[in-house]
């Protein structure tokens, strides 16, 4: 209805759990990454929980969607089931075919499940089975689980059991008579609500997916959605949608804070007036109590008898009221008594008002500011410089003079999740809230905050802000060290494969016996599985690029430019 009202191609808070539209907040990310290493890790359960509607199931979504290719997932969505129901429900996931009259044989069942998974382990696949709302498994169900990881050859378990739901999950996996299952997980992770600035930058990220090249929602709006729905995204999709739909109904282009309020009222149905206004209205009762009884005491009968007691002949004259606009004066530095100067001392120096310091740019100022610094010819001659290369504008596009100079591109669109595992300097293409395309230059990234260059200029961004103007599309550098780029795997043989080998030997602390060998064979699946578990990299046991970028940054030279520094110990540390 309001789509072309704002301009937008599709609704922005549809609350069905869409991957394109997920918002990474810090706390997403790092739960997204415990899940990615919980399917490549073999063995034992994950754990993820969270309150209903923090993004638990559109993680999930997100989830699949970055699934390595060798890995085969059951997802189990309604586990309200019986044990044999259960079990039935998985074999039908996996497209075994079992027989529905097998539901009430549960040793057939798990007699089936063990054949398959021995015949999934022999082709190399990982098979994963995920349970959505798990607080709803009964005992005897979680006791069948728990079984199934029983199911294992002499070196790995066959089955990875990832547990998503509420936080009651916690409390049942709690219970005295399920220790045996708890002690099997892995992995706990629990998903908090948004913070105030990652729930503007969520409300901004769907609104940009949507296609809005403006803000929408007026920075009063924005405070509103978090003071009403509390950092849940679920319920901010809702108060959304609801807020813009009433902006299109009142014909206005931009949400105040009051349709959010209002909206909020709608859903929730209470009145959800400002925090202040209750004290505001009491005040001025107060206020105006006050100013009668004052008003009635002064103009009291008795006030007007003449000489009445309270009146005295020595008392001081009335003193007449200023004017509001002028009650308020300059504060004076009181005098100095006598005392004070008689035992010697000096009258204090009449204090001088502070100069006002001008307040901090902000991004979006410095980015305006820099705008010249900010286009592809700026941002990969800073990028190369990073490097101690050079790079000549106009010349040939950057990644032809990369590829002269020993160096290579990597052009993806992913998360900083992702640039942190590969852990080189990177151009990244910046939207800002006109919609103007910026390039820049990611030199550093910390816990909360990210250096940025902008041509000659320097700036610290917040992630949610970082967040909030890109999109995941970037460009990095790396040194291939002279091998041809391409995937390698097993059963390939050559001088890249042997490069490969000895820059794993390095890596996992190898001595002098270690193999050289030209052949990617089984024990170099191994050194490569083992890096990519190491790294939280997806473990298919093939050095694509993104394993080569990550073995090349940990192994790197002390001059080479790194988004965060590894310490020498991290980057001889051995895999497990």
């Amino acid at each position: 209805m309001y789509l072309s009202f704002f301009g937008i191609a599709e609704k922005p808070f549809a609350i069905t759990p869409d991957p394109r539209y997920l918002y990474l907040s810090a706390r997403h990310a790092d739960a997204l990454a415990h899940l990615v290493y919980g399917i490549n890790e073999a063995g034992g359960f994950i754990q993820l929980t969270g309150e209903v509607g923090t993004g638990k199931t559109t993680t999930i979504r997100s989830l699949l969607a970055r699934a390595p290719k060798n890995a085969e997932i059951a997802l189990i969505l309604n586990p309200r089931l019986s044990p044999g129901e259960f079990l039935l429900t998985l074999c039908e996931e996996l497209g075994m075919g079992a027989d529905d009259s097998k539901a009430g044989n549960t040793k057939e069942l798990v007699d089936l499940l063990n054949r398959y998974l021995l015949r999934a382990h022999a082709q190399g696949r990982r098979v994963v089975l995920i349970v959505d709302e798990a607080q709803n498994l009964s005992p005897e169900v979680l006791e069948h689980i728990r079984l199934l990881t029983n199911l294992e050859t002499e070196t790995q378990k066959l089955l990875q059991i990832i547990l998503i739901g509420q936080p009651e999950l916690r409390k049942l996996l709690a219970r005295e008579d399920l220790r045996q299952l708890a002690q099997r997980i892995t992995g706990r992770y629990h998903l908090d609500p948004l913070s105030r600035l990652e729930t503007a930058a969520y409300v901004r990220h769907r609104m940009r997916v949507a296609g809005a090249t403006a803000d929408i929602f007026t920075r009063g709006a924005l405070r509103e959605v978090y003071n009403v729905t509390r950092g849940i995204p679920r319920v901010i999709n809702i108060i959304c949608d609801r807020a813009l739909l009433g902006a299109y109904t009142q014909d206005l282009h931009q949400v105040p804070a009051a349709l959010v309020r209002r909206a909020g009222a709608e859903v929730f149905d209470q009145d959800l007036s400002p925090r202040w206004m209750p004290l505001l209205i009491g005040g001025l009762a107060v206020a105006v109590l006050v100013g009668s009884a004052a008003l009635l005491w002064r103009n009291g009968p008795e006030r007007r008898l003449p000489g009445h007691s309270g009146a005295s002949a020595s008392a001081a004259p009335p003193v007449s009221v200023a004017p509001a606009s002028l009650a308020v004066a300059p504060a004076v530095a009181p005098s100095p008594s006598a005392a004070e100067l008689s035992a010697g001392g000096s009258a204090p120096a009449a204090p001088t008002p502070a100069a006002a310091s001008a307040p901090a740019p902000t991004f979006a100022q410095i980015l305006a500011m820099n705008r010249s610094g900010a286009d592809t010819d700026s941002a990969f001659a800073q990028l190369f410089a990073l490097w101690q290369a050079v790079y000549v504008p106009g010349r040939t596009d950057g990644c032809s003079q990369a590829l002269a100079q020993g160096l290579r591109c990597l052009m993806q669109r992913g998360s900083l999740a992702q640039l942190r595992m590969l852990n080189r300097p990177a151009i990244l293409m910046l939207s800002d809230e006109a919609g103007t395309p910026s390039q820049v230059v990611l030199r550093a990234l910390r816990d909360d905050t990210a250096q940025l260059q902008i041509g000659a200029q320097s700036a610290t961004i917040s992630i949610a802000e970082l967040t909030r103007l890109w999109f995941g599309d970037f460009v990095l550098l790396w040194h291939p060290g002279g091998r041809e780029v391409r995937d390698l795997s097993a059963g390939m043989r050559g001088a890249p494969v042997r490069q490969l080998r000895e820059q794993l030997n390095r890596w996992s602390g190898a001595g002098s016996n270690a193999s050289t060998s030209d052949a990617f064979d089984g024990s170099l699946v191994q050194l490569v599985e083992q890096f990519q578990r190491a790294n939280r990299l997806a473990v298919d046991g093939i050095a694509g690029v993104e394993t080569q970028v990550a073995l090349d940054a940990v192994l790197a030279e002390p001059d080479s430019p790194l988004l965060q520094p590894r310490s020498a110990q991290q980057a001889s540390t051995r895999g497990g």
